[in-house]
């Protein structure tokens, strides 16, 4: 199976692509132009298409399924080259407006969260990936075609910005490696040229590799999934804070290098019956004390099988409003997707289903 060339930074491309200023030139066809051949690359000398032909391949996965929801959300299924499957979600954040006259007053915003494992170490009680248990990580290149496909497939244009979460399948900090790679390949002015305070992290809370991310200073940002305010539910939650409990993650989410205008997003999931209540809502404020936080609150999304079930929107709001009070920043966040497989790991295992019963 040949490596894909989206592997490679522009400095790798240009230590084995001679003579090297044909890299910034696949990087525009590529990232800009949005070519699915090496052939289609016409100010590249012939010879060298074939031998990028013959040594690579471009786009290392394909489109196995999709599911549109009526507020606009994208769930892909991706196949890559291995016949493995991950998930990939476009959000769209804000319509495009144009004015009477029909002039563009403002772009639409998106949001693309995606996979950085086949499958999860974790095992998140709450979250259908575990299930399926660990594959293995994917590559720095599997990670960037997953936005370039994305993009591809919405005529979304090379110049248009939009915002990388890396919050689908997987524990982005256990595949440290390549996420730090494609992180530099998606900043790369030449290439996509999205910003580090356009990429935003999210971890299940391995302190150690929380600080080693930090002293790579790639300036993206951090989100912390925490999900509960006790060590006792939050192994239950996430069984990994046996060994990286809460009081390591946040003492090195306070060594972490923040913007000073930004805030540190802590994800706190809410589950009815077990921390929607105002006793959580006060321990989270003393927690968190002396952080410039930002809590987002997260709405259980229920998938057949699950134990769990989703809060009432009137606790949700009651315990929003009582962070606020005590000078917290808090947010809920919008349920988009609720109308497909929207939940990590949903439309994996739903597709896998589908499948078996077509086989028998």
């Amino acid at each position: 199976m040949k490596p894909t060339i989206l592997d490679y930074t522009k400095e790798e491309l240009r230590t084995i692509i001679k003579p090297a200023f044909r890299a910034k030139q696949i990087f525009g066809w590529i990232y800009h132009q949005y070519v699915d051949s090496f052939d289609a690359m016409q100010n590249i000398p012939k010879a060298l298409r074939e031998e990028l032909e013959s040594k690579y391949s471009l786009m290392p996965l394909r489109i196995l399924r999709k599911e549109e929801a009526a507020d606009g959300t994208i769930k892909y299924l991706f196949e890559l080259a291995d016949g493995k499957t991950i998930e990939t979600v476009l959000l769209r954040m804000k319509e495009e407006e144009r004015d009477c006259n029909g002039l563009l007053v403002h772009h639409a915003k998106y949001t693309v969260c995606v996979s950085t494992q086949i499958g999860c170490k974790v095992g998140c009680s709450f979250c259908l990936t575990a299930k399926g248990g660990f594959t293995r990580d994917l590559s720095a290149g599997e990670i960037v075609a997953q936005v370039l496909a994305v993009k591809m497939d919405n005529d979304i244009a090379a110049n248009r910005r939009l915002n990388i979460v890396y919050m689908g399948m997987g524990e982005p900090l256990d595949n440290l490696d390549s996420l730090a790679k494609a992180i530099k390949i998606f900043k790369d002015e030449e290439g996509m040229s999205i910003s580090g305070k356009r990429q935003t992290v999210s971890t299940s809370g391995i302190s150690s590799k929380i600080d080693k991310l930090g002293k790579m200073d790639l300036g993206v940002h951090i989100a912390i999934s925490l999900h509960a305010v006790d060590d006792e539910l939050r192994t239950e939650l996430i069984p990994m804070n046996k060994a990286y409990n809460i009081a390591s993650i946040i003492d090195a989410v306070r060594r972490f290098p923040i913007d000073t205008r930004k805030r540190v997003m802590f994800e706190y999931l809410v589950i009815k019956g077990k921390n929607e209540d105002l006793d959580s809502a006060k321990k989270l404020i003393k927690l968190l004390h002396g952080i410039k936080a930002k809590v987002n609150l997260i709405y259980f999304n229920p998938y057949p099988g699950s134990d769990y079930r989703r809060p009432d929107p009137s606790d949700m709001v009651k315990f929003q409003e009582y962070l606020v009070q005590h000078g917290l920043l808090c947010t809920i966040r919008d349920s988009k997707g609720i109308d497909i497989s929207a939940a990590c790991g949903q439309l994996k295992e739903k597709t896998g289903q589908e499948l078996e019963k077509e086989s028998l």
